[in-house]
């Protein structure tokens, strides 16, 4: 039960993720062209260029704050990476289980030789 529930909730985490693509992309682009704008901005020592790259940088800026949708989809992205995580630990979990009863024998006698 547990598992369909993780699995559900990972549908939803990609489904909300899908749907944000497009403002991860837009935060990505406007980021990038405001990194350059401040990096256009600190190398000039003309103060016209400066204006302009400041303009460019607040006009980026702007583009960022209007792509605030991207952090619900970035957090989506985090969720369903851990939830993917969690159900493959699970899987290798029960493949690591065996009913071969000399292969239990050997975990468990590796355990006890562990704690001693």
């Amino acid at each position: 039960m547990k598992r369909a529930g993780l699995i559900a909730a990972a549908f939803i985490a990609g489904i909300i993720l899908l749907a944000n693509t497009g403002h991860i992309i837009g935060l990505a682009i406007s980021a990038a062209i405001l990194y350059f704008a401040f990096k256009g901005f600190m190398k000039t020592d003309s103060t016209g260029k400066k204006i302009i790259w400041a303009i460019a940088g607040l006009i980026a800026l702007s583009a960022s704050l209007s792509n605030f949708p991207a952090i619900i989809g970035l957090a989506a992205l985090y969720a369903f990476i851990k939830i993917v995580k969690s159900l493959k630990g699970k899987q290798q979990e029960r493949e690591n289980r065996s009913d071969d009863p000399f292969v239990n024998f050997e975990r468990q006698w590796s355990e006890i030789n562990k704690s001693k």
